[in-house]
Protein backbone atom coordinates (compact mmCIF):
# COMPACT_ATOMS: atom_id res chain seq x y z
CA UNK A 1 0.00 0.00 0.00
CA UNK A 2 1.39 3.47 -0.81
CA UNK A 3 2.33 5.19 2.44
CA UNK A 4 3.02 8.84 3.22
CA UNK A 5 6.46 9.02 1.52
CA UNK A 6 5.12 7.38 -1.66
CA UNK A 7 2.13 9.73 -1.71
CA UNK A 8 4.39 12.74 -1.14
CA UNK A 9 6.65 11.52 -3.95
CA UNK A 10 3.59 11.25 -6.19
CA UNK A 11 2.51 14.77 -5.22
CA UNK A 12 5.92 16.15 -6.10
CA UNK A 13 5.95 14.19 -9.35
CA UNK A 14 2.61 15.43 -10.70
CA UNK A 15 2.55 18.96 -9.28
CA UNK A 16 4.75 20.66 -11.93
CA UNK A 17 2.58 19.23 -14.72
CA UNK A 18 -0.89 20.14 -13.44
CA UNK A 19 -0.64 23.14 -11.10
CA UNK A 20 -2.00 26.32 -12.73
CA UNK A 21 -3.29 24.28 -15.69
CA UNK A 22 -6.92 24.18 -16.81
CA UNK A 23 -8.95 20.97 -16.97
CA UNK A 24 -10.71 20.44 -20.29
CA UNK A 25 -12.57 17.20 -19.50
CA UNK A 26 -12.80 14.22 -17.18
CA UNK A 27 -13.08 10.65 -18.48
CA UNK A 28 -14.57 8.10 -16.09
CA UNK A 29 -14.16 4.50 -17.22
CA UNK A 30 -15.59 3.25 -13.94
CA UNK A 31 -18.25 4.76 -11.74
CA UNK A 32 -17.04 3.12 -8.54
CA UNK A 33 -13.71 2.46 -6.85
CA UNK A 34 -13.76 1.86 -3.09
CA UNK A 35 -16.75 4.20 -3.08
CA UNK A 36 -18.71 5.72 -5.96
CA UNK A 37 -16.80 8.45 -7.78
CA UNK A 38 -18.66 11.71 -7.19
CA UNK A 39 -21.04 11.98 -10.21
CA UNK A 40 -20.68 15.78 -10.38
CA UNK A 41 -16.96 15.47 -11.06
CA UNK A 42 -17.35 15.19 -14.85
CA UNK A 43 -19.52 18.30 -14.92
CA UNK A 44 -17.90 20.52 -12.29
CA UNK A 45 -14.16 20.00 -12.82
CA UNK A 46 -13.85 20.83 -16.57
CA UNK A 47 -13.07 24.52 -16.99
CA UNK A 48 -11.45 24.74 -13.57
CA UNK A 49 -7.76 25.47 -13.02
CA UNK A 50 -5.76 23.43 -10.52
CA UNK A 51 -4.63 26.05 -8.02
CA UNK A 52 -2.63 23.79 -5.72
CA UNK A 53 -1.56 20.16 -5.28
CA UNK A 54 -1.23 19.28 -1.60
CA UNK A 55 -1.33 16.26 0.67
CA UNK A 56 -3.08 15.45 3.96
CA UNK A 57 -1.91 12.13 5.34
CA UNK A 58 -2.24 9.68 2.45
CA UNK A 59 -4.79 11.84 0.61
CA UNK A 60 -3.86 14.02 -2.37
CA UNK A 61 -5.81 17.26 -2.65
CA UNK A 62 -6.15 19.06 -5.99
CA UNK A 63 -7.74 22.41 -5.21
CA UNK A 64 -9.67 24.63 -7.64
CA UNK A 65 -11.76 27.74 -7.14
CA UNK A 66 -14.96 25.69 -7.27
CA UNK A 67 -13.94 22.70 -5.15
CA UNK A 68 -11.30 20.12 -4.33
CA UNK A 69 -10.51 16.74 -5.86
CA UNK A 70 -9.62 14.25 -3.12
CA UNK A 71 -7.62 11.18 -4.23
CA UNK A 72 -6.49 8.15 -2.25
CA UNK A 73 -4.30 5.55 -3.96
CA UNK A 74 -5.67 2.63 -1.95
CA UNK A 75 -3.73 -0.64 -2.07
CA UNK A 76 -2.45 -0.49 -5.63
CA UNK A 77 -3.27 2.89 -7.14
CA UNK A 78 -0.92 5.25 -8.97
CA UNK A 79 -1.06 8.54 -10.84
CA UNK A 80 0.89 9.36 -13.97
CA UNK A 81 1.10 12.16 -16.50
CA UNK A 82 0.59 10.89 -20.06
CA UNK A 83 -0.17 12.37 -23.47
CA UNK A 84 -3.83 12.45 -24.44
CA UNK A 85 -3.01 10.26 -27.45
CA UNK A 86 -1.88 7.38 -25.25
CA UNK A 87 -4.49 4.61 -25.18
CA UNK A 88 -5.90 3.60 -21.82
CA UNK A 89 -5.00 0.18 -20.43
CA UNK A 90 -7.25 -2.23 -18.55
CA UNK A 91 -6.88 -0.66 -15.10
CA UNK A 92 -6.72 3.01 -16.17
CA UNK A 93 -9.99 4.06 -14.59
CA UNK A 94 -9.97 7.88 -14.62
CA UNK A 95 -8.38 10.55 -16.83
CA UNK A 96 -8.26 14.25 -15.97
CA UNK A 97 -7.48 15.85 -19.34
CA UNK A 98 -5.87 19.30 -19.41
CA UNK A 99 -6.08 22.02 -22.04
CA UNK A 100 -2.43 21.39 -22.99
CA UNK A 101 -3.33 17.76 -23.93
CA UNK A 102 -1.58 16.34 -20.87
CA UNK A 103 -3.56 13.75 -18.90
CA UNK A 104 -3.46 12.92 -15.22
CA UNK A 105 -4.26 9.19 -15.35
CA UNK A 106 -5.40 7.20 -12.33
CA UNK A 107 -4.59 3.48 -12.44
CA UNK A 108 -5.79 1.02 -9.79
CA UNK A 109 -5.87 -2.75 -10.43
CA UNK A 110 -7.48 -3.58 -7.08
CA UNK A 111 -9.83 -0.56 -7.06
CA UNK A 112 -9.42 0.16 -3.33
CA UNK A 113 -8.60 3.82 -3.88
CA UNK A 114 -11.03 6.71 -4.07
CA UNK A 115 -11.66 9.82 -6.15
CA UNK A 116 -14.10 12.28 -4.60
CA UNK A 117 -15.12 15.82 -5.50
CA UNK A 118 -15.90 18.17 -2.61
CA UNK A 119 -17.25 21.71 -2.85
CA UNK A 120 -17.42 22.33 0.93
CA UNK A 121 -14.27 23.20 2.95
CA UNK A 122 -12.04 20.18 2.42
CA UNK A 123 -10.66 20.14 5.97
CA UNK A 124 -14.17 19.32 7.23
CA UNK A 125 -14.52 16.25 4.99
CA UNK A 126 -15.25 13.12 7.07
CA UNK A 127 -12.11 11.40 5.72
CA UNK A 128 -9.90 14.26 6.91
CA UNK A 129 -11.60 15.88 9.89
CA UNK A 130 -10.38 13.44 12.55
CA UNK A 131 -6.80 13.01 11.29
CA UNK A 132 -3.94 13.70 13.65
CA UNK A 133 -1.08 16.08 12.90
CA UNK A 134 1.39 15.64 10.07
CA UNK A 135 4.56 14.02 11.46
CA UNK A 136 6.91 16.49 9.74
CA UNK A 137 5.07 19.63 10.80
CA UNK A 138 5.55 21.73 13.93
CA UNK A 139 2.42 20.53 15.75
CA UNK A 140 3.84 17.00 16.01
CA UNK A 141 6.27 17.13 18.91
CA UNK A 142 7.26 15.42 22.14
CA UNK A 143 4.76 17.19 24.41
CA UNK A 144 1.90 16.35 22.06
CA UNK A 145 2.74 12.65 21.67
CA UNK A 146 3.52 12.14 25.37
CA UNK A 147 0.24 13.77 26.45
CA UNK A 148 -1.70 11.77 23.87
CA UNK A 149 -0.21 8.52 25.19
CA UNK A 150 -1.20 8.93 28.82
CA UNK A 151 -3.57 6.24 30.13
CA UNK A 152 -3.28 4.40 26.82
CA UNK A 153 -2.79 0.66 27.31
CA UNK A 154 -2.41 -0.14 23.61
CA UNK A 155 0.99 -1.27 22.33
CA UNK A 156 3.14 1.66 21.25
CA UNK A 157 3.44 0.40 17.67
CA UNK A 158 -0.35 0.34 17.34
CA UNK A 159 -0.50 3.76 19.01
CA UNK A 160 1.82 5.52 16.53
CA UNK A 161 0.08 3.85 13.57
CA UNK A 162 -3.28 5.34 14.61
CA UNK A 163 -4.05 8.10 12.09
CA UNK A 164 -6.02 9.96 14.77
CA UNK A 165 -2.78 10.25 16.76
CA UNK A 166 -0.44 11.05 13.86
CA UNK A 167 -0.85 10.49 10.13
CA UNK A 168 1.46 8.58 7.85
CA UNK A 169 3.35 6.27 10.21
CA UNK A 170 2.65 3.07 8.29
CA UNK A 171 3.86 -0.40 9.20
CA UNK A 172 7.33 -0.13 7.66
CA UNK A 173 7.99 3.24 9.29
CA UNK A 174 6.64 2.19 12.69
CA UNK A 175 8.98 -0.85 12.70
CA UNK A 176 11.98 1.24 11.69
CA UNK A 177 11.27 4.18 14.02
CA UNK A 178 10.84 1.99 17.09
CA UNK A 179 14.08 0.16 16.33
CA UNK A 180 16.04 3.40 15.99
CA UNK A 181 14.45 4.69 19.21
CA UNK A 182 15.30 1.45 21.05
CA UNK A 183 11.68 0.94 22.12
CA UNK A 184 9.98 -2.46 22.10
CA UNK A 185 6.87 -2.45 19.87
CA UNK A 186 5.10 -4.41 22.59
CA UNK A 187 5.45 -1.77 25.31
CA UNK A 188 2.28 -0.04 26.48
CA UNK A 189 2.09 3.48 25.04
CA UNK A 190 1.07 4.88 28.40
CA UNK A 191 4.10 3.48 30.22
CA UNK A 192 6.80 5.07 28.08
CA UNK A 193 8.62 8.06 29.57
CA UNK A 194 8.73 11.53 28.06
CA UNK A 195 12.48 11.37 27.21
CA UNK A 196 11.85 8.15 25.29
CA UNK A 197 8.99 9.81 23.40
CA UNK A 198 11.35 12.64 22.54
CA UNK A 199 13.65 10.10 20.92
CA UNK A 200 10.74 8.37 19.19
CA UNK A 201 9.46 11.63 17.67
CA UNK A 202 12.96 12.34 16.38
CA UNK A 203 13.22 8.86 14.85
CA UNK A 204 9.76 8.98 13.22
CA UNK A 205 10.67 12.26 11.57
CA UNK A 206 14.09 10.99 10.54
CA UNK A 207 12.74 7.80 8.95
CA UNK A 208 9.94 9.54 7.07
CA UNK A 209 12.10 12.42 5.85
CA UNK A 210 14.77 10.00 4.67
CA UNK A 211 12.17 7.98 2.77
CA UNK A 212 10.83 11.13 1.12
CA UNK A 213 14.31 12.38 0.26
CA UNK A 214 15.37 9.05 -1.25
CA UNK A 215 12.05 8.86 -3.08
CA UNK A 216 12.74 12.18 -4.69
CA UNK A 217 16.20 11.18 -5.86
CA UNK A 218 15.12 7.80 -7.29
CA UNK A 219 11.92 9.03 -8.93
CA UNK A 220 11.84 7.56 -12.43
CA UNK A 221 9.38 9.56 -14.48
CA UNK A 222 5.77 10.49 -13.87
CA UNK A 223 5.43 11.48 -17.54
CA UNK A 224 6.62 8.38 -19.35
CA UNK A 225 5.48 4.83 -20.02
CA UNK A 226 8.12 3.07 -17.97
CA UNK A 227 5.74 1.29 -15.60
CA UNK A 228 5.10 2.19 -11.99
CA UNK A 229 6.70 5.27 -10.42
CA UNK A 230 10.06 4.57 -8.81
CA UNK A 231 9.16 5.83 -5.32
CA UNK A 232 12.18 4.90 -3.23
CA UNK A 233 14.42 2.11 -2.08
CA UNK A 234 15.52 2.07 1.53
CA UNK A 235 18.06 0.16 3.53
CA UNK A 236 15.82 -1.24 6.25
CA UNK A 237 17.06 -2.12 9.72
CA UNK A 238 14.29 -4.52 10.78
CA UNK A 239 11.26 -4.60 8.47
CA UNK A 240 11.23 -7.77 6.38
CA UNK A 241 14.39 -9.08 8.08
CA UNK A 242 12.98 -11.75 10.41
CA UNK A 243 15.69 -14.18 11.54
CA UNK A 244 18.52 -12.01 10.23
CA UNK A 245 21.25 -10.42 12.37
CA UNK A 246 20.45 -7.15 14.12
CA UNK A 247 22.46 -4.21 12.79
CA UNK A 248 23.00 -3.07 16.37
CA UNK A 249 23.94 -6.13 18.42
CA UNK A 250 24.18 -8.92 15.82
CA UNK A 251 21.47 -10.84 17.66
CA UNK A 252 18.59 -12.49 15.80
CA UNK A 253 15.61 -10.34 14.83
CA UNK A 254 12.23 -11.66 15.93
CA UNK A 255 8.84 -11.36 14.22
CA UNK A 256 5.43 -11.16 15.89
CA UNK A 257 1.96 -10.19 14.72
CA UNK A 258 0.31 -7.02 15.99
CA UNK A 259 -3.09 -6.02 14.68
CA UNK A 260 -2.75 -8.48 11.77
CA UNK A 261 0.50 -6.82 10.72
CA UNK A 262 4.05 -8.07 10.81
CA UNK A 263 6.32 -6.58 13.47
CA UNK A 264 10.05 -7.28 13.35
CA UNK A 265 12.24 -6.12 16.24
CA UNK A 266 15.36 -6.87 18.23
CA UNK A 267 14.60 -8.24 21.72
CA UNK A 268 18.06 -7.10 22.90
CA UNK A 269 18.18 -3.54 21.52
CA UNK A 270 14.51 -2.65 22.02
CA UNK A 271 13.18 -2.51 25.57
Amino acid sequence: MPELPEVETTRRGIEPHIENNKVSKVILRRKTLRWPITPALSKDLPGETIQSVSRRGKYLLLATQKGCLLIHLGMSGSLRIVESSRAAAKHDHVDVVFANNKVLRYTDPRRFGCILWETEPIEAHPLLASLGPEPLEDNFHTDYLFKKSRRRNVAVKTFIMDSKVVVGVGNIYANESLFLAGISPKRSAGKISKPRYEKLVECIQQVLQQAIDVGGTTLKDFTGSDGEPGYFAQSLHVYGRRGEPCHGCNGTLKEIRQGQRSTVYCPQCQK
